[in-house]
């Protein structure tokens, strides 16, 4: 399966309203997630969870695109039935499916077969992975990849936030109080002479 920092391999597929492909989708963030079936019991709850969820991804800018091995008429009675307000595309060659690596050997009751990992990637808009979620539990999967989409980015380790560099910056700044001299000491008041008391003149 790709991971973080892949290039999404090029890919040209049908939805209902048209064409997507990874050239149309050039410059844009995106959400592509891959489900097994239409309108099964874990991806019907996660189509829902995406549909109900609409808005805030269309908020954050990122169209939700749902990929599966079914066909145009199957996604066509899919979307009608619950509602769905994105686009769903039709893979039944597995053309995109295998490329991400979402096509795998799976193990049911001992029996193996092949199919799809219920898996999500968020694509950035220099069409690499940026976040990918294999193994994905339907139910708040929506809600989780939001979460993913509305956290801050995390600082790079050993940054200092920008408040904490203003208040050291102002601090390094500051100026230190004058040092006080000490007061000159006036020099002592002197004290007159004492006058000696004239000599007394001998009588001649």
């Amino acid at each position: 399966m790709l991971k973080v920092g892949d290039s999404i391999p090029a890919f040209s597929l049908m939805s209902e309203a048209g064409q997507v492909s990874s050239a149309s989708l050039s410059g844009q963030r995106y959400v592509l997630y891959f489900y097994p079936k239409d309108d099964t019991p874990g991806c019907t709850v996660e189509a829902c969870n995406f549909r109900d969820n609409l808005a805030r991804f269309n908020g954050a800018g990122l169209p939700i695109y749902g990929v599966s091995p079914d066909t145009l008429a199957s996604h066509a009675k899919f979307t009608t039935k619950y509602g769905l307000n994105f686009p769903l595309l039709a893979d039944p060659d597995h053309q995109l499916i295998e490329a991400v690596g979402a096509w795998v050997e799976k193990n049911r009751y001992g029996r193996k077969y092949m199919g799809v990992q219920r898996s999500t990637f968020v694509v950035g808009s220099d069409g690499r992975v940026e976040k990918v979620w294999e193994k994905v539990t339907p139910d708040g999967h929506a809600a989780e990849v939001l979460a993913y989409l509305q956290a801050p980015a995390e600082a790079p380790q050993g940054a200092v936030p920008a408040a904490s560099r203003v208040a050291v910056s102002k601090k390094a700044v500051a100026k230190k109080p004058a040092a006080k001299k000490p007061a000159a000491k006036k020099p002592a008041a002197k004290k007159p002479a004492a006058k000696k008391p004239a000599a007394k003149s001998k009588p001649r």
